[in-house]
């Protein structure tokens, strides 16, 4: 492979990378229905915790609340990001113990937490 040829092959994987989004499935999913549920509630956060198994749902943001979180969430549709805020500040202000087991597992080091601190405020 010559060289300029290379350049425009390493330049198309970084362009198709960066519009990259999650999947749309998940701007489907009724956060509100999952918070009014105890039960629904809790299997998912028993997935996302490793203590149960996974709904294909729960499965698929398990497997992308890392990314989602390094992020800032640049691949989440604007339907997503609203439904993660929603949740977060749900878990906040009514189950502060899942909500202290999920951070001490996906931010064990605090660095998520305070990059986005700012960021919930600001939407209260």
């Amino acid at each position: 492979m010559n060289i300029p040829l290379g350049i425009c092959f390493l330049m198309m994987v970084i362009f198709v990378r960066a519009g990259e989004k999650y999947t749309a499935k998940f701007d489907n999913i009724d956060y509100e229905e999952i918070l009014r549920s105890e039960r629904l509630l809790k299997n998912y956060i028993f997935c996302l915790l490793d203590k149960g198994p996974c709904s294909p749902d729960g499965l698929g943001i398990k497997n992308i609340l890392a990314d989602a979180l390094e992020t800032e969430c640049s691949k989440c549709s604007d339907r997503q990001k609203e439904g993660s805020t929603k949740v977060i500040r749900f878990l906040i202000e009514n189950h502060a113990g899942w909500w202290k087991e999920l951070t001490e597992k996906y931010d064990p080091d605090g660095i998520f937490m305070q990059k986005y601190r700012d960021q919930w405020n600001s939407n209260n």
